[in-house]
């Protein structure tokens, strides 16, 4: 398909744990046979609990968690990346092509170093510009994109509300034109008056530039603001992916609709509660066999316990692994 940029096939992502003298050493699953295509230009959002592992996804697609099984693909207008084998030059040009916007924009921005350096670094670091006045024109330009002033460039990152600093990390991300943008829970530390500007921000400059996202929140009404598309993992796996409004209309994963009962409603007649679900998430280090939510899904038969279930498509761009996922639909 000409039209993925990027696509994980049988991804497995494990982390041995060190400390242990005598046994076999155990190993994080944070991933576990991970298939999900990101296409060209679109925004992708990638939903769960804590520990589910949605981080570590993203962060294997940018070559920057170890691929321990299958394949990840990247796939431009005049070059095909895999990325279990990138190293050398090659990692060096998908660096240019391939950025991270992080969570907390107070730790992720050096308070030593002017808004201007912190832009600027990126160009320097990877020799995409040649002179300082080049550097700086790209950097004007970047900034009014991400509707920052010119005076703020001579400003060290205390001087910023939390909502001006996630501008600059993604003034950052976008200065070395990159194709692909991983957002990982880039509102989650924002006041939600800005975590709205924000998302507007980053839809308007996907929309203009044609980048492509990997949208990553805990939140399914920030996700259903925003991305067009959605995935939603649980322990290392992803148990249902679908087009936004398919997903919140037609949804048929237990987990899902478990996500969905949980958003708070604006109406104060809604009547509706939040699907309780007992139990922790369990430990990727010693997941349940069968089907991972199992342990915690009020649906579960035998059959769950013992056989995992097959990822089959419902519908058109539907997807789940859900053993009676017609019957819940």
């Amino acid at each position: 398909m000409s039209d993925i940029l990027i696509s994980a096939k049988e991804l497995s992502v494990h982390f041995p744990l060190r400390g242990f003298t005598f046994g076999e050493r155990p190993v994080v699953r944070a991933c576990q046979g991970i298939n999900l295509d990101i296409p060209k230009g679109s925004f992708v959002g990638l939903v769960g609990e804590s520990g589910s592992g949605k981080t570590t996804l993203g962060r294997a697609m940018l070559k920057a968690a170890p691929i321990s099984e299958g394949s990840v693909t990247f796939t431009d207008t005049d070059v095909t990346y895999d990325l279990a084998t990138l190293d050398g030059q090659e990692l060096k040009d998908y660096r240019k092509r391939a950025q991270l916007i992080f969570q907390d924009p107070y730790a992720a921005l050096s308070p030593r170093m002017t808004v201007r350096d912190i832009i600027a670094e990126p160009l320097e670091v990877m020799k995409i510009t040649k002179t300082r006045e080049e550097t700086d024109a790209r950097v004007r330009e970047i900034a009014a994109m991400c509707r920052l002033n010119l005076e703020h460039l001579r400003r060290f990152p205390h001087a910023f509300s939390g909502g001006q600093r996630q501008r600059i990390s993604i003034a950052r991300a976008l200065v070395s034109d990159p194709h692909f943008i991983v957002a990982d829970e880039s509102v989650a530390a924002l006041d939600v008056s800005i975590q709205a500007d924000v998302l507007n921000l980053l839809r308007s400059i996907q929309e203009q530039n044609h980048i492509t996202f990997l949208f990553i929140s805990h939140d399914l009404s920030v996700i259903a603001h925003t991305c067009d598309f959605v995935a939603v993992m649980y322990l290392g796996n992803i148990v249902e992916a679908a087009p936004t409004r398919k997903l919140f209309s037609e949804t048929a994963h237990p987990y899902t609709k478990a996500l969905l009962s949980a958003i708070p409603s604006l109406d104060p007649d809604d009547q509706h509660k939040a699907e309780k679900l007992e139990g922790e998430i369990p430990s990727p280090i010693n997941p349940p066999p069968g089907c991972r939510f199992h342990t915690r899904c009020r649906f579960a038969k035998d059959r769950c316990k013992t056989e995992v279930p097959e990822w089959r498509e419902m519908s058109e761009g539907h997807s789940v692994a859900c053993h009676f996922a017609e019957e819940l639909a």
